[in-house]
């Protein structure tokens, strides 16, 4: 966990914008401004899956560089506000998450809610929201958007089986094939939305691509495998080729409204 008087909500890796993808990293980093300190949590908290999802950022800085893509990367905790939340998900803000009470969220006054949703929350949105309008403007194409993250081995004392997961609602433009060219490695277990249900209304795929029409996928790699560089690295390396045939195929650039299995949008 870094520390920086002055916190920028979110970075901007630069690609080629007329490509047409746009890489999101929602839990990316576990940092926190100073005047949160450590939320009441010893450091080793910051260590863990709550704070953070393992080895993503390096995924979509290398995945990026390979692809020549643009990229949105949230720079907070997701223990300070959870930015693949909606503003009004009871687990926007987290006050118990996998046994660890988090002092510093609790009690929380609705005023502190909302200068989190200001100083964090929304500067990230907004970043990706104009990234994405940006794609869209360079490459006069509606924009493939990609979400990494990662999911950690064991939840609750649960095992969970899964290499990778493919995380979506309604719109399987993106997530069939990815499920389809994965699970051409044998020695892959590959999740059709596991360990997670890709409908969450609210969320920043629902608010930035189902709602939009705009085809796109979340990935969750298990923690394990992408922990250090290497492993981080043979990750992007596999994924690259599999993104940029997705890309190619004819309907991914078109606006399509599915709708979500959560609800009239």
């Amino acid at each position: 966990m870094t520390r920086s008087t002055v916190f920028a909500p979110f970075d901007i890796v630069e690609g080629d914008r007329k490509r047409g993808i746009v890489l999101l990293a929602d839990h990316a980093r576990r940092d926190l401004p100073d005047d949160y300190g450590s939320l009441g949590l010893p450091a080793a908290e910051f260590d863990r899956h709550i704070a953070y999802d393992i080895g993503v950022e390096a995924v979509t800085r290398e995945l990026a560089g390979l692809l020549d893509v643009p990229a949105v990367i949230a720079n907070f905790s997701r223990l300070l506000i959870d930015p693949n939340r909606g503003e009004d998900d009871p687990t926007l803000i987290r006050q118990l998450y996998d046994g660890t009470v988090v002092p510093g969220n609790y009690p929380i006054a609705p005023e502190e809610r909302e200068r989190r949703l200001d100083r964090f929350y929304r500067p990230y949105h907004d970043a990706v929201g104009a990234m994405i309008a940006s794609v869209a403007q360079a490459s006069g194409r509606a924009p493939f958007i990609f979400s990494v993250h990662s999911f950690t081995p064991v939840m609750q004392g649960r095992q969970r089986p899964w290499h990778v997961g493919i995380l979506w609602d309604l719109d399987d433009r993106v997530a069939r094939p990815l499920i389809d060219m994965l699970a051409q490695d044998k020695n892959l277990i590959v999740g059709d939305n596991e360990p997670y249900d890709g409908a969450l209304r609210g969320d920043t795929m629902f608010r930035h691509a189902i709602v939009n029409g705009y085809a796109h996928a979340l990935i969750e790699i298990r923690q394990d495998l992408i922990a250090d560089q290497q492993g981080a690295l043979a990750w992007a390396e596999r994924l690259a080729p599999i993104v940029d045939a997705i890309d190619r195929r004819p309907d991914i650039h078109a606006v399509k409204i599915f709708g979500s299995r959560t609800g009239p949008l």
